[in-house]
């Protein structure tokens, strides 16, 4: 369980966080959706403590990830290629990622065969560096690299971003299954209405910073209020 109490984030005088209460449960497959600036990278970044909060608290499992580690080892997160290690080829950086996982190299194989329709013959065994892969391809693999540690918590901004619409939708496929066999708490970011409310399970709106609706996405009721509400803003 992730819980959020009167949490800010100020740069200068722009308001990029102020979510007085969120809790995000065991098993959600949470949408966080909202405008550019909206702070939706924002808050994720908060959550990795990859960003301190001026004021308020984040905790996953009732620990607060800016005063202990021990939530790392169930978190797989892709925010941006600065997650990758740039000067490795995909198979190097899964190996490297195995090693320090304490994942041997015949359970990692036997992992990586679930993301290789994902894939699609562009990963693994190529032999190109991270750095000269396209946008869409280096995607994939920080992708890959989150899932394949098999954690309890997924937190990936923005997934869909440069992927062609073949691999959208073998992601939406690799998410719904995984979670389906996980259980896992899943927490994604998207521009994409239709590909976030087609696999959440609840949906949070933010705008400036807030979080504005927290809708309950069952059976993707979610969506005609999303769609009537980003309509008004044109």
């Amino acid at each position: 369980m992730i819980n959020i109490s009167n949490l800010k984030k100020q740069f200068g005088k722009t308001i990029a966080c102020d979510i007085p209460s969120f809790t995000v449960n065991d098993g959600d497959i949470v949408g966080l959706v909202g405008n550019n600036g909206a702070g939706k990278t924002t808050l994720f970044r908060m959550m990795l403590d990859l960003l301190k909060p001026n004021e308020g608290i984040i905790t996953i499992d009732n620990v607060n990830p800016s005063v202990s580690e021990e939530w790392k080892s169930q978190t797989g997160a892709y925010i941006d290629d600065s997650f990758l290690i740039d000067y490795l080829t995909p198979d190097e950086y899964f190996a490297f990622l195995g090693k320090i996982c304490d994942i041997s190299s015949e359970e990692l194989s036997s992992r990586l065969q679930q993301f290789k329709t994902f894939a699609n013959g562009e990963i693994f065994g190529q032999n190109k560096l991270i750095r000269n892969l396209s946008a869409g391809n280096k995607q994939k693999v920080g992708i890959i690299a989150a899932l394949v540690r098999m954690p309890n918590l997924v937190i990936l901004d923005e997934p869909f971003n440069f992927l062609d619409p073949s691999s959208q939708s073998s992601l939406k496929h690799l998410l719904t299954e995984y979670h389906a066999k996980s259980n896992a708490t899943i927490l994604i970011s998207s521009h994409n209405l239709q590909h976030t409310t087609d696999i959440s399970t609840r949906i949070a709106l933010m705008e400036k910073g807030h979080i504005i609706r927290n809708l309950n996405n069952d059976n993707e009721e979610a969506k005609q209020e999303l769609i009537a509400y980003f309509e008004q803003q044109i």
